[in-house]
């Protein structure tokens, strides 16, 4: 979360469409790395801290959002999900529309990162959170 904020705070100093790419930058790089055959992790959290940098208060209620959803349900990655799915309408009541655009793009990326998550869901198998693991 704290290298995606840092990337999009630089970019965001020299003008919103970089920024954009910053975050788009730093949100694939994680989710899709060279390295490592571009198997990533799943970008929540990157795209937690591309929303840190680029309008902390869609950042405070996204944050919000994923708690309330996932005390609700105790499903973290279905938090994740309808909090990826309502954050290009927090952006877009809060007047940010380029940014939103972003989060459209980034939002179909984590669902795209969590196929394997929905899947699970579809089939009630998701774990939950704080349920023991069986072996």
């Amino acid at each position: 979360m704290g290298k995606a904020a840092l990337a999009v705070f630089i970019g965001k100093h020299f003008g919103n469409e970089i920024a954009f790419f910053t975050a788009l930058g730093a949100f694939a790089g994680h989710v899709f790395p060279v390295w490592l055959n571009f198997q990533g992790g799943k970008g929540v959290a990157t795209y937690a801290g591309t929303l840190l940098a680029l309008d902390w208060q869609v950042f405070l209620i996204a944050g919000v959002t994923w708690i309330a959803i996932a005390f609700i349900s105790r499903i973290s990655s279905l938090a994740a999900l309808l909090t990826a799915v309502l954050v290009p309408v927090y952006m877009a009541l809060m007047g940010q529309a380029l940014f939103g655009g972003l989060a459209l793009i980034l939002g179909v990326l984590v669902f795209i990162t969590h196929r394997s998550n929905i899947a699970r869901l579809l089939d009630g198998t998701e774990p939950r959170i704080g349920a023991s693991k069986s072996n």
